[in-house]
């Protein structure tokens, strides 16, 4: 169908190369589509940006899947195209006069008084305009008018188009986080906060992902087997295995924040909108050293890690940041890394050398104390000390 319909969609004018990348990128969101039961007369934006957002940055899809998210998105975006060309898709209607209005005051209240990215302000707007659509269209939007019945047949609506624990867990945090701005504007919220459920997900069930020792050693040995940018490579992975930085922290650093001669780093603008001053260890800052004189282009952008292809005056992004990693982590041959395995391996060190969970959270910078109690499901000399025998083993 894809080639049946691109010539009319312009793709036909694409070169070969692009092509290829553009039927890898669809090749990868029609696996996503296959796990999650989704069929294909339900796509639309949102569901590309539910792609885009909760399975890209953490997808560990066999194979050599598409996973630049710039790449994908024009991927799929030609996707749609063909398939509304095609009639396999309907245009949904776009929210117009009142909804409008109310989706631009909550996008600022979101911007200005939570301080919410860009990102997922549009993923929050997105499932509350169809909420407004489907109770409020062409009229205003009169919150009293909102029944719980409503809410919950939204919700069953929603579900009916993907039915997933995490669709489920965003669709309830977004209801609840307009309802609470609905609130500060003297809405009487408390029933239709009421008829928002629960998703069935038990915290800490899971394990976090963390490399071995071995696997740490082939990793940070992959980088002499790269001829190009192998100073900038090591260097952010060290900073992500010895300092606990998340990717857009990394992407975020300056060279004007780290102090040579006290031997610290500075973060600012941190995902708890804190400024912290970490330690920096000596091998990381040899590795940074090695990497600012020797491999670092000539560049007037104060950031630590620049494009090493024009234009050079623009800082390594995020999506960058973690192709280093992950293009890392396939020279040695880890099917299950990604960027955020780095914390979860020093989390993990922390707590396995006789540290304290308390010292995990300070480590990794954890707002709460909650957040880093499932790595004290990998304390393996906690957990000897509380095992039970095994039921007719020798004791």
């Amino acid at each position: 169908m894809f080639q049946r319909m691109s010539h009319d969609s312009g793709v036909a004018d694409m070169p070969p190369s692009t092509v290829g990348h553009c039927l890898n990128g669809m090749a990868h969101f029609s696996h996503w589509m296959v796990q999650c039961s989704l069929p294909a007369q339900l796509l639309d934006d949102g569901w590309v940006d539910e792609f885009m957002q909760h399975h890209l940055p953490r997808c560990d899809c066999p194979g050599e899947a598409m996973r630049t998210p710039k790449s994908v998105h024009a991927a799929l975006t030609a996707l749609l195209e063909v398939l509304r060309e095609c009639g396999v898709i309907t245009e949904l209607p776009k929210p117009t006069g009142p909804i409008v209005d109310e989706l631009r005051n909550y996008d600022t209240s979101m911007r200005d008084a939570r301080g919410l990215a860009e990102g997922t302000r549009r993923s929050y707007l997105r499932i509350i305009g169809r909420l407004l659509l489907f109770k409020f269209a062409d009229r205003p939007v009169i919150l009293c008018e909102l029944e719980p019945e409503d809410v919950r047949r939204f919700i069953a609506s929603q579900m009916e188009k993907l039915d997933s624990i995490s669709n489920a867990t965003t669709i309830a945090a977004t209801l609840r986080a307009y309802l609470r701005y609905r609130a500060t504007c003297g809405d009487a919220v408390q029933p239709l906060l009421a008829a928002i459920g629960s998703t069935a997900h038990w915290s800490l069930a899971s394990l976090p992902r963390a490399l071995k020792a071995d696997e740490v050693d082939r990793l940070m040995s992959s980088f002499t087997a790269t001829p190009n940018s192998q100073r900038r490579g090591y260097a952010i992975v060290r900073l992500a295995l010895d300092l606990g930085l998340r990717s857009i922290e990394i992407s975020r650093l300056q060279v004007a924040d780290i102090d040579w001669r006290m031997g610290t780093v500075t973060l600012k603008r941190t995902k708890s909108h804190q400024q912290d001053v970490l330690p920096l260890p000596v091998e990381t800052g040899q590795a940074l050293e090695a990497y600012i004189r020797h491999e670092r282009p000539q560049t007037s952008s104060g950031a630590v890690f620049v494009r090493h292809q024009a234009p050079h005056d623009k800082p390594l992004g995020v999506d960058g940041i973690r192709a280093v990693v992950r293009d890392a982590f396939v020279r040695a041959g880890i099917p299950h890394g990604r960027s955020h395995s780095l914390r979860h391996t020093l989390a993990c060190r922390i707590v396995n050398q006789g540290g304290s969970i308390k010292e995990v959270a300070d480590v990794l910078r954890h707002r709460s104390l909650d957040t880093s109690l499932i790595y004290a499901k990998l304390d393996h000399g906690a957990l000897a000390g509380v095992a039970l025998a095994w039921p007719g083993s020798a004791q």
